[in-house]
């Protein structure tokens, strides 16, 4: 009775079929996420400093799924949490900053795994609404903190008691999680291990604090002030460079950038060290080859490119993301190398196919297990769309709505009377020749920069872009004016 009554009040919120499992199921899982990973920072990436330091995370490369184009459509912490559990842009599920909890009418792919048998716990960041650190619905235990938590000695609710415990973050993370499998072997799991690190500032374990001592700190091209860049660039890149999240601000510290990016690679030793516990406590109960795991980024960081620090803005380093699958009971043991185009939209469709319950009408990603296992849908996207909604607490980047295809990115500032930006991402991958840059505006213009684009194809791209973006947003439940999309009844509205 309790159940129908649950699966009738989802239906009545979402306008769509209840889930429903197709099948017995197959797969425990354990799903890891780190906080502001880089996509590139890994050894087996080919980062100078890792390349002995992240084994586990190269294990997930050499012996699992590499989704090399992986992406998230909103680059901030919490509205790319919501849009992980829902599958759903951030403009659908509602959160939009990092203090908006995730409204209850939305199901969650841990809610509807619980609903079908599976055993359920989440460990770490919640942050959705970080004042609370109160359980949430789909979990069987729960372990997480108020907002940010700490790194050190942390206070922590496990299943509605607080209190502290000893140690480092990541460590106390891990242990409970392995504790779960532990308890959970003999019946299916699913694992919510979401870490804290390494979001600044970065407070590593002290057994790495030494690491990395000496050597030197890469410096992305785009880091330096040149001029000829910056005008092509528009003016909020230059505005925010001086702020908390631009290289002459650097996070509110007298520290040199230096000593930052250390202790963000010695952070990320632990994470490494943490996907290296959660595999031996499988291995420990026979289920490693038959477990799901998936290890991603909830977005990506700016570590100087276009002079800034953080991530939120629509450039290559803050979107993109770490994403490893490991099955070899499904994908083989061999490493597969994946280039289409991975959201975390994708994660919530993902999980519930592994355990064969098929996703809500409403979700608007797609199981990435079809890729994972080498074959390729022959309608898989070829673009996505990219939106974040300007903070009051940090307001040196505005309003976003982009779309980033195979080859382009395009960036727009709703609400901010400045030009946009155009690259051509696989001819210039560190996006420093803007392809509008003469579009700017001038005093006796309206506004809308595409009529004064003088060239007739980038001209015609920008359009088509625009006009896939707002297809996105009428589909999805947004608003497709923000699309910037002309139309012929512009010329009444004077």
């Amino acid at each position: 009775m309790l159940r129908r009554s649950f699966m009738q009040a989802t239906a009545l919120s979402f306008a769509s079929a209840p889930a429903v499992r197709t099948q017995p199921p197959r797969r425990n899982m354990v799903f890891i996420l780190s906080d502001d990973h880089r996509y590139d920072m890994v050894g087996a990436l080919g980062h100078p400093w890792l390349s002995s330091h992240t084994p586990h995370l190269d294990r997930m490369i050499r012996q699992g799924v590499y989704f090399r184009n992986a992406f998230v459509t909103t680059s901030l912490c919490s509205p790319s949490r919501a849009t992980i559990l829902t599958g759903k842009y951030m403009h659908a599920h509602g959160v939009s900053d990092n203090f908006t909890p995730l409204d209850r009418k939305f199901p969650t792919f841990p809610q509807l795994l619980r609903q079908n048998g599976y055993r359920t716990g989440f460990f770490g960041k919640w942050h959705m609404g970080g004042d609370t650190d109160e359980p949430q619905p789909g979990f069987d235990e729960w372990l997480s903190f108020r907002g940010q938590g700490e790194y050190e000695n942390p206070e922590v609710n496990h299943n509605g008691v607080r209190g502290r415990r000893q140690g480092n973050i990541s460590d106390i993370l891990t242990q409970q999680a392995r504790q779960f499998i532990r308890q959970n072997a003999s019946r299916p799991f699913c694992v919510y291990l979401s870490h804290k690190a390494v979001h600044s500032p970065f407070q590593p374990p002290a057994r790495h604090a030494h690491l990395f001592q000496g050597l030197t700190v890469p410096r992305p091209r785009t880091m330096w002030w040149k001029e000829e860049w910056y005008r092509q660039w528009p003016e909020w890149v230059k505005r925010r460079r001086v702020t908390r999240h631009g290289v002459d601000g650097m996070l509110d510290s007298d520290e040199a950038f230096d000593v930052h990016y250390r202790r963000y690679c010695q952070c990320l030793i632990g994470i490494d060290e943490s996907v290296g516990e959660i595999f031996e406590a499988l291995e420990e109960k026979q289920l490693l080859d038959d477990t799901l795991v998936i290890y991603m980024g909830d977005n990506g960081y700016l570590w100087g490119e276009h002079g800034l620090i953080d991530k939120r803005a629509m450039y290559e380093p803050s979107i993109r993301v770490p994403l490893f699958a490991h099955c070899p009971a499904r994908f083989g043991k061999a490493g597969r190398v994946v280039d289409h185009l991975a959201l975390n939209l994708d994660l919530a469709p993902t999980f519930l196919e592994a355990a064969g319950i098929r996703p809500l009408e409403g979700m608007q990603g797609r199981s990435l297990l079809p890729l994972a296992e080498g074959r390729t849908p022959e309608d898989w996207r070829r673009d996505f769309l990219y939106e974040y909604a300007w903070e009051q607490d940090f307001p040196y980047t505005p309003n976003i709505v982009g779309l980033r295809t195979e080859t382009h990115s395009l960036m727009q500032y709703p609400g901010l009377w400045d030009i946009p930006e155009l690259y051509d991402v696989a001819k210039d991958p560190e996006q420093i020749r803007n392809l509008v840059a003469d579009a700017a505006i001038g005093p006796r213009m309206r506004g809308r920069y595409v009529t004064q684009i003088r060239n007739p194809e980038t001209k015609s791209l920008v359009k088509s872009m625009q006009r896939r973006m707002a297809e996105i947003l009428a589909a999805t439940g947004g608003d497709p004016r923000l699309a910037g999309e002309e139309n012929e009844n512009n010329r009444f509205a004077l």
